[in-house]
């Protein structure tokens, strides 16, 4: 990237293969040199607790046969999983935000949280992040 750029990620769901695509976008806009922040709300909370995020499914919505066959392709292919690329992204400088209003909804302790997530502040979120980034992608 020849210029600095700013990109916001929201990340609404927990199937996994939404939440792989935006992880998957973050990393490498991370690593193309943008500052980047990845906003897991409703549903995409799922993603950052330590226990939930190993029982994220892909495809959910067709048949477990249809399921187990994407799951055998990803893992032959040898692509990262979520908390590979979560703690690269933590590595590697991204801001991982979870939702407050989602941690009481949920009723997710801070603990539950896998490293390097932290809660947005609802009061600057929308205005210094959304509001100031380059790009907004949501999952």
């Amino acid at each position: 990237m020849s210029e600095h750029k700013n990109a916001s990620i929201m990340i609404f769901h927990d199937e996994l293969c939404q939440v792989f695509n935006g992880l998957m976008t973050a990393l490498s806009l991370q690593r193309a040199g943008a500052e980047v922040t990845v906003f897991f709300g409703s549903r995409g909370i799922n993603a950052v607790h330590k226990e939930k995020i190993n029982d994220l499914k892909c495809l959910p919505d067709q048949p477990e046969e249809e399921q187990q066959k994407v799951m055998a392709r990803m893992e032959a292919m040898n692509l990262p999983m979520p908390e590979d690329m979560l703690l690269m992204l933590h590595m590697e400088g991204a801001r991982l935000l979870a939702c407050p209003l989602n941690k009481s909804v949920f009723e997710f302790e801070d603990d539950d949280f896998i490293e390097g997530v932290t809660l947005a502040d609802p009061e600057t979120y929308y205005t210094d992040i959304v509001m100031k980034a380059d790009m907004n992608l949501v999952f």
